[in-house]
């Protein structure tokens, strides 16, 4: 539809039925049906008229299209002879315009040459003039005037350079450089006049002419510059040469402060006389130090070649100190923009807060005094600037010589772990304190700020190989304190932990007890063990330091992981004999259970002696132990939990021996278990004031081994009849399958062997189907080997040395 209409006829989703039954909706309305009939004929009739009348407007639309056609050419053409008349005349306008600046141009031209040729001869001129008086100011040495007038002339000339062909141009260009040439030579021979290489006198000061001749140096060759500084330092410097000769005395280190007192003296004197002969720009005052401190290095390396074997370790810390003290004051007073070299960063220190010595790491705070003399020979100072552009621009040469001070330090620490040795013998234990917790060993303590001590002089005097040669020293040194101060001091105990012996098994058999350690004993395996503690985590903020202070391509070879490891094995032996003292003090009442008439018990009352004899052993020295380890809660933890693995499988094998067991005697044990059980839970906090969760490690391993000894009291008491019944009980409660242990049971009930035959038929009989792959179906276990299964496989081998004993 291309125009909008309303009339339902005109919509695209027309209905015939729908429009129908609009105009005619009732039966009535057909009674209007020839009405309605007319209008549409009539609208027919007038849409057929309007179709016709536009049809015939048609048929001369052709016509006009071509007439509108001829007439659109004959415009373009028109327009076209319009275009061409205007084209023309633009030419001829074009070519008037040419023919009137043609005029212009050339005047132009003539202007920009004539400009050109006047302003090249002005300069031609003004340097024609400027060489004639430059000649002349050179022969009058009036440098002042020559200074400015020589950049002019320079820059003059430049405009010429293009012209170089033409003679009088390069003819002037020649003078140029004559006159520069002899100026040069002129000035080297007035400072050498006042300046003479040779002789001990100098001229009362600086002269003007000196310094406008400075003035002229920087307009000249850069080499004549240099020449007049290198001259100058040589000079100023001749005096220090012959005072501090390799034969003199005071050029050997222990007067090296004459060396650095001199040139301070030297430089306050070149500052008074010639600080306003050089320019500023020159940095004289900072030459004359670098080249000091060059000489310096120079000198000082010679002389301790030759005389190497004179070298101590106090001297040369000496010389050391005060050469980086002097470095640090030049640090402070020039900026170091004079130096060829490049500049050595210094890492900064960022100080965690800490007691540990590796975290505090302020150098020259710290000394010991019973080592080496508490002075300033000890404690080479760091220069407070984080970024020292002179460090170790004298300093270097004392590193060839830094295996004296290695050397020394070895020695040292020798004597020091000496010392701790026969300290520790004469003073004896450290004395229980349980108010502090256990304390850790004073040498630890001295043994580390010596090293941070070490570390940090080493550091000042060389970053590269001679600390890895300390951190051996120090990696020796670590492992003597660990084996020579804590493991050699550790308690020895009656029996090896490892292996049976003749007389362990005699006094097993006798029931007597294994002797105890005492209170200070414990006392100082709980030191040594904290001690140990405490040297594992500073060992490790060694390492870190020691990787901070090397050169980045050295720090790979730094690893301090095998001493960690001897400290972790002293923790681990420490802990082992707290938890074998503790066992072997509850055997004898584990042995008394086990030889108890437990088919007698007539009835059931409070826990057993051999009970209460346990929780007194434990009363006595866990909470000693507890207090002991406060200040490393982690490893009294793991003694709680190596403990209990220790005495729960021993109480079972020791459960496996009370036989014949009666249901009174049975229902006795399991209380006895169930008392074991509470006080085994309470054991981390028993005695204390301050009642602590144990942790849950913990507590999941005695719940566990303690269940399983009342599980099998629970077996031992229920009733062997039927046996089908007692054997699936007996498989639910323990989920072991191990013929072994079912053996035990029946023993402990004290049944007959026949008896026992019959029931382990049935037990096998009942057992679940074998792995693939295994022979021997008597064995087979729910579950991996448990800890009392092992046991039992070493009791069964006591048994039989016992028979042949």
């Amino acid at each position: 539809m291309v125009f909008p209409s309303q009339d339902p006829l005109d919509r695209a989703d027309f209905n015939a039925v729908e429009y129908i039954n609009t105009l005619f909706p009732t039966e009535q309305s057909l009674a209007n049906i020839d009405e309605v009939v007319n209008k549409i004929r009539l609208k027919i009739r007038r849409l057929d008229d309007n179709i016709r009348t536009v049809v015939r407007g048609q048929t001369n639309v052709g016509q006009d299209g071509r007439q509108a056609l001829e007439e659109a050419q004959k415009a373009i053409q028109q327009l076209f002879g319009k275009i061409k008349d205007i084209k023309d005349k633009a030419e001829k306008s074009e070519q008037m315009v040419k023919e009137i600046t043609r005029d212009i141009k050339q005047l132009d031209h003539a202007k920009r040459h004539l400009t050109t040729s006047i302003t090249t001869l002005n300069h031609l001129h003004m340097l024609v003039g400027g060489v004639d008086s430059l000649e002349a100011m050179t022969r009058r040495r009036q440098y002042g005037e020559v200074a400015n007038l020589l950049q002019g002339v320079v820059n003059v000339l430049e405009h010429f350079n293009k012209y170089m062909g033409i003679p009088q141009i390069r003819q002037l260009s020649e003078r140029v450089k004559a006159a520069q040439n002899e100026l040069g030579q002129q000035i080297l021979a007035d400072f050498e006049e006042a300046f003479p290489s040779q002789g001990t006198k100098r001229p009362g000061g600086p002269s003007n002419v000196l310094r406008d001749a400075c003035l002229v140096a920087n307009v000249l060759d850069p080499r004549i510059k240099q020449e007049i500084i290198k001259k100058f330092i040589k000079q100023h410097l001749s005096e220090y040469l012959v005072l501090f000769q390799e034969n003199q005395d005071v050029a050997w280190l222990d007067k090296i402060d004459r060396r650095y007192a001199w040139i301070k003296r030297q430089l306050v004197d070149y500052e008074e006389k010639y600080g306003r002969m050089f320019p500023q720009e020159w940095y004289m005052t900072e030459r004359i130090a670098v080249e000091f401190c060059h000489v310096t290095r120079t000198e000082l390396a010679k002389i301790m070649r030759t005389r190497a074997k004179e070298i101590e370790v106090k001297l040369l810390l000496f010389a050391i100190q005060r050469t980086t003290n002097f470095e640090g004051l030049l640090a402070k007073r020039f900026s170091g923009c004079t130096l060829a070299d490049g500049t050595v960063q210094k890492k900064p220190e960022l100080p965690p807060p800490s007691t540990n010595p590796f975290l505090d790491d302020e150098p020259g705070t710290e000394t010991d005094e019973t080592m080496m003399e508490k002075s300033d020979i000890d404690r080479p100072k760091k220069p407070k600037v984080p970024d020292n552009p002179f460090h170790g621009i004298i300093s270097k040469c004392f590193e060839p010589h830094l295996y004296v001070y290695i050397e020394s330090q070895d020695k040292n620490l020798s004597e020091l772990i000496d010392r701790f040795v026969a300290d520790f013998k004469a003073q004896g234990p450290p004395k229980p304190n349980l108010d502090e917790g256990g304390a850790v060993l004073p040498s630890c303590a001295d043994l580390f700020v010596y090293y941070k001590k070490c570390m940090v002089q080493c550091s000042q005097l060389s970053t590269g190989e001679p600390m890895i040669a300390l951190t051996t020293i120090f990696q020796k040194y670590l492992r003597e304190y660990a084996w020579k101060i804590l493991s050699g001091n550790l308690p020895k105990t009656t029996s090896s932990s490892g292996g049976l012996t003749i007389t362990s098994l005699l006094k097993e058999k006798e029931g007597s007890e294994v002797a105890k350690f005492t209170l200070e004993e414990l006392c100082l395996i709980c030191s040594i063990l904290s001690t140990a503690e405490y040297c594992l985590a500073t060992t490790q903020q060694l390492e870190e330091k020691l990787k901070e202070k090397v050169d980045a391509s050295l720090m790979e070879r730094i690893n301090l992981t095998g001493e960690m490891d001897t400290f972790s094995i002293v923790i681990s032996n420490s802990i082992q004999l707290l938890v074998q003292d503790l066992d072997a003090a509850c055997d004898p009442a584990l042995t008394a259970m086990s030889k108890m008439q437990w088919q007698n018990v007539e009835h059931v009352g409070d826990q057993s002696p051999y009970v209460t004899s346990v929780i007194l052993h434990i009363k006595q020295n866990v909470p000693i132990i507890r207090d002991n380890l406060a200040s490393t809660r982690k490893y009294f933890t793991q003694f709680c939990i190596k403990f209990a693995n220790s005495f729960i499988p021993k109480f079972i094998n020791h459960l496996f021996k009370c036989k014949p067991i009666s249901m009174v005697g049975a229902e006795q044990l399991l209380l006895d278990t169930h008392s074991l059980k509470m006080v085994l839970l309470d054991l981390p906090s028993i005695g204390s004031q301050v009642v602590r969760k144990a942790p849950a490690s913990y507590t999941k391993i005695v719940v566990k081994g303690m269940t399983r000894a009342e599980m099998i009291l629970k077996v031992v008491m229920a009733p062997h009849e039927p046996p089908v019944v007692f054997v699936d009980n007996y498989i639910k409660l323990l989920a072991d399958c191990s013929t072994d242990t079912f053996q035990k049971i029946l023993d402990m009930k004290g049944l007959k062997r026949s008896e026992q035959s019959s029931m382990l038929e049935l037990f096998r009989q009942r057992l679940p189907a074998p792995p693939s792959g295994m022979e021997n179906p008597g064995s087979i276990s729910l579950t991996a080997p448990t800890p009392e299964q092992e046991s039992s496989r070493i009791r069964k081998l006591e048994k039989l040395i016992k028979k042949r004993l």
